[in-house]
């Protein structure tokens, strides 16, 4: 599904890009690597926090970085609405749990 995403060009990837998002209210969700480095993975989650963005953190950086086909990346934003809702979907069903 991510990479459909991809392909789509709905998603906004790497760090600076998805506090940019969230802060202009274009991001439904995000995908954050469990394995992200901590001063990143603070900004991201302080940062949806405030602005009340979902944020997923159930794929290691190879996991997305696989699906999205690019290197090494630890913050993927989804743009669109609809996919933000499945993403979210399959996420839960695959952990058995909600994200933060």
């Amino acid at each position: 599904m991510l990479g459909l995403a991809a392909r789509a060009r709905l998603l906004v990837i790497g760090e600076s890009a998805c506090l940019r998002a969230v802060r202009n209210g274009q991001v439904k969700l995000v995908l954050l690597a469990s394995d992200a480095g901590a001063n990143g993975a603070k900004k991201i989650l302080d940062k949806c926090a405030f602005y009340k963005v979902p944020v997923f953190q159930s794929m290691s950086k190879d996991e997305i970085s696989q699906a999205i086909g690019k290197e090494n990346r630890a913050v993927v934003g989804i743009i669109s609405e609809q996919f933000a809702k499945k993403l979210a979907q399959l996420t839960v069903l695959k952990d058995g749990g909600e994200g933060v």
